[in-house]
């Protein structure tokens, strides 16, 4: 069972910046960190959760949704087992519970974190 532990939320002014950082560990038998795509979600009060940024799982390939691109970042340390989302230029409509997701799709399970607030205000 992947264990997700997410830390970096809190509060910002709109236009400043955040890094989000998530570390995983117990791994299933075989396999490694970078053997899982790793994915950035979130979701604000009333509103489903929703796909924020993801990276493939030897970080090869990236997805954003459109209303951060360009703005929001996301990396990956295979080493460290970590995976990060540097969040530039906030919004206030970027306020949410943030959620990392680490996923194997060819064998069809996934595992999520506890949530970290972020909220952008003035």
């Amino acid at each position: 069972q992947v264990q997700l532990v997410e830390s970096g939320g809190g509060l910002v002014q709109p236009g400043g910046s955040l890094r989000l950082s998530c570390t995983a560990s117990g791994f299933a038998p075989g396999y490694m960190f970078s053997n899982y795509v790793m994915s950035w979600y979130r979701q604000a009060p009333g509103e489903e959760r929703e796909l924020v940024a993801a990276m493939t799982s030897f970080g090869h390939g990236t997805n954003y949704a459109d209303s951060v691109k360009g703005r929001f970042t996301i990396s990956r340390d295979n080493r460290k087992n970590t995976v990060t989302l540097q969040m530039n230029n906030l919004k206030p409509e970027d306020t949410a519970v943030y959620y990392c997701k680490a996923a194997r799709p060819h064998i069809g399970d996934s595992y999520w974190g506890q949530g970290t607030q972020v909220t952008v205000s003035s």
